[in-house]
């Protein structure tokens, strides 16, 4: 099968709506403030992975990339 391309706009917009989704489902199960879980989320690792492309991670849903931020948060915690 072909790779399709995907526009840089597009991309963008693509990870921009899951970092929303994320974030609000990241919000919702911890009852952290909405602002604090984005400031946090985009400055992890795995925020910053999402952003990169080549990870493709923005192929994922958000509950996927929610759980990772969670992993990663306890990781840091041990």
């Amino acid at each position: 099968m072909a790779e399709v391309a995907i526009s840089k706009e597009k991309l963008d917009y693509t990870i921009d709506l899951l970092i929303t989704m994320t974030v609000e489902e990241i919000a919702e199960d911890t009852g952290s403030d909405l602002k604090d879980v984005l400031c946090d989320f985009l400055s992890s690792k795995t925020g910053k992975a999402l952003y990169d492309d080549s990870t493709k991670l923005w192929c994922n849903g958000p509950s996927y990339i929610a759980e990772l931020y969670m992993e990663e948060l306890a990781a840091t915690v041990d």
